[in-house]
């Protein structure tokens, strides 16, 4: 350890991660009762604090694998929160971070024993300090992204009907959408594709299952909703 900058006050910095998924046609967020003080028992995001050895980036990753057992998640940096008094405890700044997730993929047990719960985006409690705050800035750079980026297909499991995947936007943008046009936009993405399988499970009559095609994408992204 150096003796640089001795004379300037040192703070501590953490990481939290917003993680969403999209179930029972709602968008959700990850939140848990917080296991320690200050605050001990207050509806929380997860997050942690920054190793010497570590950078944001690879904090963040650390504490969304720990939390999901996931890797190689879809995840952005929100921003950092610094007020003087946004945490009683010490003086720490956060970066908050964003992560989305298909529900399906996360193992059950590790949601238990983290004391986890999916909460309705529209049904979030008063979290602990400025999380409400992160989630908000989270979800409007989220709704930004989504019209120009094919994000929601994180959401999705691998194969999904138009249905499912017009619900999903409308939950992330808050608002409906028209069907017909929806579907004409969507039908116009070649990286969207058609398969020949049938979902049985939401309809009588069955609805097409479609994929998505990361490398047609990446060869001609002009995307947008």
């Amino acid at each position: 350890m150096t003796t640089y900058y001795n004379e300037h006050q040192k703070f501590l910095v953490s990481v939290d991660v917003i993680i969403f998924g999209f179930d029972e046609q709602k968008l959700k967020v990850l939140i848990g009762r917080r296991q320690m003080d200050p605050g001990r028992g207050e509806w929380s995001l997860y997050g942690g604090f920054v190793s010497a050895d570590e950078s944001l980036n690879q904090a963040a990753a650390h504490t969304l694998e720990k939390l999901t057992g996931l890797k190689d998640i879809y995840m952005r940096q929100v921003g950092a929160f610094g007020d003087v008094d946004r945490d009683p405890g010490e003086r720490v700044i956060s970066v908050a971070y964003y992560a989305l997730i298909n529900v399906k993929d996360y193992d059950e047990k590790k949601r238990v024993k983290h004391g986890l719960e999916w909460v309705d985006i529209n049904k979030i409690p008063t979290l602990y300090s400025d999380h409400n705050l992160m989630v908000g800035r989270a979800l409007t750079k989220m709704r930004q992204k989504i019209k120009t980026e094919p994000i929601s297909f994180r959401l999705l499991p691998s194969l999904f009907t138009l249905t499912q995947l017009q619900r999903l936007y409308e939950a992330v943008i808050g608002e409906q959408v028209d069907k017909r046009n929806f579907r004409k936009r969507i039908k116009d993405m070649d990286f969207i594709e058609k398969t020949n399988l049938i979902d049985k499970k939401s309809s009588k009559r069955g609805a097409a299952l479609y994929r998505f095609n990361n490398k047609v994408y990446n060869e001609d992204p002009n995307f947008k909703l």
